[in-house]
């Protein structure tokens, strides 16, 4: 009696073609879906997009080439198996498919509050972490982002200098633990090349109530004028509010 054969099966090379076809896909929906905004700034979002094509066009070149090279190996694997040894998926291959499987069931969310006060938002007024690639100075102080409020202030850090200036900006609302609770900060976070490295910018804003009527994580479009203070031992600017409107979280939460 003929034992039978196990049929020829490159598992390894198929799981390539997987790992090449997930993470194409992946970087595909993002790019799709706009959810690349979340992760990457502007300037670099042609990367992740070409690598979306590159690795769709290498998964599909690899089938092609596997097809071919089945056709011609199945047969001479049959009559010779000794000479056809054949190589198992390895722990990495397997690795970098469940990260890419992960990618595509995960959406991804802009960052927070609890992530601002992690990454030292009480620091924001005084931070030298970003230079500006461009400044230029509004000729409508409410004309100007949360951003450039803050990196106006870096150049010249004399809060005096822009009392009564009106403020109309907005962001999420963060409840700094050290400060009274009629004060909330609303914030930005910035986006210098990915997620990994946002940071945290930010103004205080002084209410006549008590700040827990916004909720952590809030939007608000806050309008009214700049005064100073001292507020947690540091002298600064600070927004005392005409009117503030909750307002839905913008399709791009990062400033640049």
């Amino acid at each position: 009696m003929n034992r039978r054969r196990s049929p020829y099966v490159p598992w390894a090379d198929i799981l390539d073609i997987l790992v090449l076809l997930a993470w194409g896909v992946a970087l595909l929906k993002y790019w799709l879906t706009g959810q690349l905004g979340v992760l990457l700034h502007p300037d670099y979002r042609w990367l992740s997009n070409s690598a979306a094509v590159v690795l769709l066009v290498a998964a599909v070149l690899r089938g092609g080439y596997l097809v071919q090279k089945l056709k011609h190996t199945r047969s001479r694997a049959i009559a010779n198996p000794r000479h056809f040894t054949l190589l198992p998926p390895n722990l990495s291959s397997f690795m970098l498919l469940a990260v890419a499987v992960l990618g595509l069931i995960y959406t991804p969310q802009a960052f927070a509050s609890d992530t601002a006060l992690q990454r030292g938002i009480t620091d924001t007024l005084t931070m030298t972490r970003s230079q500006p690639q461009q400044f230029r100075l509004e000729n409508r102080p409410e004309d100007r982002s949360v951003v450039d409020w803050v990196r106006t202030i870096n150049v010249y850090p004399e809060p005096d200098a822009y009392s009564d200036q009106a403020v109309n900006v907005s962001g999420f609302v963060i409840h700094p633990p050290n400060w009274p609770d009629n004060y909330l900060m609303v914030s930005r976070f910035v986006l210098t090349c990915c997620a990994a490295d946002a940071y945290p910018v930010g103004l205080p804003v002084r209410l006549e109530g008590d700040r827990a009527t916004y909720a952590p994580d809030t939007w608000l479009e806050v309008k009214g004028a700049m005064t100073t203070e001292t507020l947690a031992d540091l002298r600064q600017l600070v927004i005392v509010p005409t009117s503030l409107t909750e307002i839905p979280e913008p399709e791009n939460p990062y400033e640049y």
